[in-house]
């Protein structure tokens, strides 16, 4: 292999996302595209949700959240079904359940796994310190969270038990 070739396949496998801003996702509204980039000057609160968790009735909180801060923070749902099957059948059923329970607005993305070998792109950005550049983070249960800055940089981790009003995430909104 010549050296050209051997450095443009290692850009290739490079990753080319520098920022949560680079993706674009395939809302639960059907046939709608969430553009990160749309969400430029405000933070961003990612977080993989489970119509039947434990941790299901934090998105009466996240709720909270998005309407108190809208004008500076984005709650932005990931629908997964990777731990004990918590997830609903199809994606109209949790968009039904989740605006008819608890009244949810905020925006949410298609079905996806934020683990495996299947991992989304965008997991992928958030769990690799290789793309995120601030670290390795192990998604182990639904209603993981992570914080991203204004500019599409990851600020901070959240495990399943830091609560969407707790101190340690409204401290990153004021």
């Amino acid at each position: 292999m010549t050296l050209n070739l051997i450095l443009f396949l290692s850009l290739l496998s490079s990753p080319s996302a520098t920022s949560i801003h680079d993706f674009k996702i395939k809302s639960l509204d059907s046939d709608k595209t969430i553009d990160l980039a749309d969400f430029k000057g405000k933070k961003i609160l990612i977080v993989n949700v489970a119509s039947k968790c434990g941790f299901t009735p934090q998105y009466e909180a996240l709720q909270k959240l998005s309407e108190q801060y809208d004008d500076k923070l984005v709650v932005l749902g990931f629908p997964c079904d990777q731990f004990m099957g918590q997830e609903l059948d199809t994606e109209a059923e949790i968009k039904a359940f989740c605006t008819d329970r608890f009244q949810v607005t905020f925006p949410m993305t298609t079905m996806v796994e934020v683990k495996g070998k299947d991992q989304h792109p965008i997991y992928q950005w958030l769990t690799q310190k290789s793309q995120n550049g601030v670290g390795d983070y192990k998604i182990s249960w639904n209603f993981n969270k992570f914080m991203i800055d204004e500019n599409g940089q990851l600020l901070a981790y959240f495990p399943s038990n830091v609560k969407p009003m707790d101190e340690e995430i409204l401290s990153f909104l004021k």
